[in-house]
């Protein structure tokens, strides 16, 4: 976005933010990032440093130690990470999905608790909802609350959760029962890590990311009343506060790695030279280049407008925005890096170029935290009110 764009569409607040962490993203780097990753190593000491300067807790409210912000800005900080060649997938989980419900929902207690020591980065909390039978479909989750006097007894399984080895705790998604009609309701737990009967095992993934996924396996894990974050009549209204908030982060994590694949693109195709002339000069290359830096644009300017809605608490229409914003910044960065790659040749599969890693991290954005075909589906019926196809 050129300066006079982002000055128009952004605060002068907002504009400071991108340039900040973008510097601070730049210290560290695609090698620090990559490094890290290699070694099954957390970035801890670019999350500490986040932390520390505000940017990890920006969208958490002043007083419990956050900047007071919203998801706008958390979106920004992702990006700009991400452009600077370091995408942390926990922000998404962390200060996103797990701090907006506590903040919105959560009891005084439970803010006091969880919300400063995520802001400054010190604490961090992962996000358990899909499981081995429902990934999709949110309503078939089988994993069960059930009350035992005061307590809660929680028993059940979860996949593809993130970063649980360096979390303190998990927030997940299970069922309660209403006594009234007998049918299961969604509601979300705050699970300590080291509780017993807890258990989790990591899932041998191809992504090179820092972040580790892990299988989840509950058995009749006893948990305080106070665990239980929100009104368990609430049903599905709190569990989207933390769905909406994923989706636009997404959004922001995919159009880092597309950020970052086009700048490195567009410096090769201005310096690599083949028979007297930058390959850049050929519309061969410089017109997918160009497609891509419209994809990345439009797909940024959605983010915006679905950020913008959350933060305004029109939910309805921040869900809407924030599905297109997903899809659309998803298939703009599988498109990006993928011509990034075409660009450099054989350059472009060498860990010096760190184009190849971001192949597989691209899927993320199309499969994750909902397929793009699901996304479709909802603007088929929503958008277009067009008839439910499932």
């Amino acid at each position: 976005m050129s300066a006079i764009g982002s000055q128009l569409l952004e605060t002068p607040e907002r504009t400071a933010l991108r340039k900040a962490v973008g510097d601070l993203g730049r210290r560290y780097g695609s090698a620090y990032y990559l490094a890290k990753a290699r070694a099954g190593e957390p970035a801890e000491e670019l999350w500490a440093e986040a932390g520390k300067a505000g940017y990890l807790g920006v969208n958490l409210p002043a007083e419990y130690g956050g900047g007071g912000g919203g998801i706008s800005d958390l979106a920004i900080v992702l990006e700009e990470l991400g452009t600077a060649g370091c995408p942390l997938l926990l922000l998404i989980v962390s200060p996103a999905i797990c701090g907006t419900v506590i903040a919105r929902y959560g009891t005084e207690e439970q803010k006091r608790r969880w919300l400063p020591g995520l802001a400054d980065g010190s604490r961090k909390m992962a996000f358990g909802i899909t499981e081995p039978d429902a990934g999709s479909n949110s309503h078939r989750i089988s994993t069960v609350a059930r009350r035992d006097g005061e307590d809660w007894l929680l028993t059940g399984r979860k996949v593809f959760v993130s970063g649980i080895d360096h979390s303190d705790a998990v927030l997940f998604v299970a069922r309660t029962e209403d006594a009234r009609t007998g049918k299961l309701k969604p509601c979300l737990f705050v699970v300590p890590r080291d509780i017993p009967g807890f258990e989790y095992r990591a899932i041998p993934m191809e992504l090179v990311a820092p972040e580790k996924q892990f299988q989840v396996f509950l058995d009749d894990v006893r948990l305080p009343a106070d665990a239980l974050v929100g009104d368990e009549n609430a049903g599905l209204l709190q569990l989207f506060a933390g769905l909406n908030p994923e989706r636009i982060l997404t959004a922001a994590f995919s159009l880092g790695l597309a950020r970052q694949a086009l700048g490195k693109a567009v410096e090769y195709a201005k310096t690599r030279t083949v028979w007297s002339t930058p390959i850049g000069a050929h519309q061969g290359l410089a017109h997918p280049l160009a497609q891509c830096a419209v994809e990345i644009e439009l797909a940024r300017l959605m983010t915006q407008k679905a950020g913008l809605l959350y933060d305004a608490g029109e939910d309805l229409a921040a869900g809407e925005a924030a599905n297109m914003a997903k899809y659309a910044a998803g298939e703009a960065a599988a498109r990006t890096v993928d011509q990034a790659v075409q660009t450099l040749g054989g350059n472009g599969l060498t860990q010096e170029y760190g184009l190849g890693a971001l192949l597989a991290a691209t899927r993320v954005g199309r499969v994750a935290p909902v397929s793009r075909e699901m996304v479709l589906n909802f603007v088929a019926q929503h958008t277009l009110g067009l008839p439910k196809s499932y």
